[in-house]
C-alpha cells in the first residue's frame, strides 16, 4: 500500500479531527487520507468521493477494515456536484490538490456550503509541482472562496518538497449560511 506522503499527514493534522467528527473528503484518491483520519475517530466518520472508479476501488481496498467498522464510507465515482449525501452534514470538510475553483467555483462551493454544519469548516490543500506556484494560489484561492459566501479563517504554508503546501481554512459566511 501507499505510505502516507508528507503532504497528507500535515494535512490531517491541519483538520484536528476529534474522535466525533464528521468529515468528507473530496477527491480521496487511494484512501490515504481516509486511512488516516480514521485512525482519530471513534463514534464519528468519513465520508469519501473521487470521480475516478479505480481511485474508488483503491480506496475500499485500503480501507476495507474502516469501512466494516463504520468510520469510512466510500462512494462510488462521482463528482461534487453529482454526489448525493442524502441530507448528510459534516463537521469538516477538506480536498487536497482538487482543483475545483478555477474555471467554474459556484456551483461547487454552492454544495459546499450546503453539506457543512453550522460551525462547520472548509480545508483546501494545495501542493503545486513548483514552489513559485505556491503564494499565487494561497493568494487567490481566498478570494474565490470570500465571493462566494465563505469567510477565510486562515492561510498556512508548509515548508515540504518538491514545494510547499498550501492550506486555505474557510467557514460558510453567516449572511450565506443556509444553516
Amino acid at each position: 500500500m501507499t505510505p502516507a506522503s508528507e503532504r497528507l499527514v500535515w494535512a490531517v493534522e491541519t483538520l484536528e479531527v476529534r474522535a466525533a467528527d464528521r468529515l468528507l473528503e473530496v477527491g480521496c484518491g487511494q484512501g490515504v487520507a481516509v486511512s488516516l483520519v480514521c485512525e482519530r475517530l471513534r463514534s464519528g466518520s468519513i465520508l469519501a468521493i473521487d470521480r475516478s472508479a479505480a481511485m474508488i476501488a483503491q480506496a475500499r481496498r485500503r480501507n476495507r477494515e474502516h469501512v466494516a467498522a463504520g468510520r469510512a464510507i466510500i462512494l462510488d465515482a462521482v463528482s461534487l456536484e453529482d454526489a448525493d449525501f442524502g441530507g448528510a452534514r459534516f463537521d469538516k470538510v477538506f480536498a487536497v490538490n482538487v482543483d475545483f475553483l478555477r474555471k467554474e467555483p459556484a456551483r461547487s462551493l454552492e454544495t459546499l456550503r450546503a453539506v457543512l454544519r453550522p460551525r462547520g469548516a472548509l480545508y483546501l490543500f494545495h501542493q503545486p509541482p513548483l514552489e513559485a506556484k505556491v503564494r499565487p494560489w494561497a493568494d487567490g484561492t481566498p478570494r474565490i472562496l470570500e465571493a462566494h459566501g465563505f469567510t477565510v479563517r486562515d492561510v498556512r504554508v508548509k515548508k515540504l518538497k518538491p514545494a510547499s503546501v498550501a492550506c486555505v481554512h474557510a467557514v460558510p459566511s453567516s449572511s450565506s449560511s443556509k444553516a
